[in-house]
């Protein structure tokens, strides 16, 4: 990836929101290159290949949703996928096929753009998958003697609530639907048991001393699942 502009494929099939965001993207410095649909999305793909993609989820030929698919099936690229209200469903399951993120149509700019700055972000971090510890934000996690503090105070978790914990802070800023999150901590029989995550998110909210009409850590994503937040870095 480029340090000083980074490529960032778009995929819409309305004209004025390929427009926008090449504009927009372009004026931040960003190498923007568009397509209709995801088989003009993958043919681009082999000969500039991309640091991020955005693509929309109902497009004709290859829709955002197989072209999900097929990218994660071939790398770790980082996908943003562009939703309406209205196709929860559709957007849960591009999360669950391995998009990274969402935003809403019509989306803020503002919005847009941190989400592209937090994806990349993401993307060019090298974590130490070997190392015992995660130092994230107000987090500090031991995984070996599996103790958690929370700005140098101790918090004593269950079993579940320390697995979920460890999850999302292994994935900060990232979108992990109910779907992904069961499954990893519960396995895969347990992927239609949504209210156990419920009741281990909010008790887990309570220990980390989460206001729960404004947490801050755990933050809700409504009918899609969780974002992590660790805090001040």
């Amino acid at each position: 990836m480029s340090a000083e502009k980074p490529n960032i494929l778009v995929v819409d099939d309305e004209p004025q929101i390929t427009r926008v965001l090449k504009t927009a993207l372009s004026s931040r410095g960003y190498a923007i290159r568009t397509a209709a649909d995801g088989d003009e999305a993958v043919q681009m793909m082999r000969e500039w290949p991309p640091d991020l993609l955005i693509t929309d989820l109902r497009m004709p030929n290859m829709d955002g949703l197989a072209l999900c698919k097929h990218v994660r099936s071939r790398s770790q690229l980082p996908i943003i996928v562009l939703s309406v209200k209205g196709e929860e469903q559709t957007k849960v399951q591009a999360l669950d096929a391995g998009a990274d993120d969402y935003v809403t149509k019509p989306f803020n700019m503002n919005e847009l753009l941190a989400r592209v700055r937090a994806a990349i972000r993401r993307a060019t971090m090298s974590p130490n998958l070997e190392s015992d510890t995660i130092e994230a934000g107000d987090f500090h996690i031991d995984q070996q003697a599996r103790e958690v503090k929370v700005r140098g105070r101790e918090v004593r978790l269950t079993p579940k609530e320390y697995d979920v914990l460890v999850y999302l802070a292994k994935h900060p800023g990232k979108v992990i639907t109910h779907r992904v999150l069961l499954a990893a901590v519960w396995g895969d029989t347990s992927t239609d048991q949504p209210e156990y995550l419920r009741v281990v998110i909010a008790h887990l909210r309570k220990k980390l001393g989460e206001d729960e009409k404004a947490p801050r850590y755990i933050i809700t994503e409504p009918w899609v699942g969780y974002r992590f937040n660790p805090g001040e870095e």
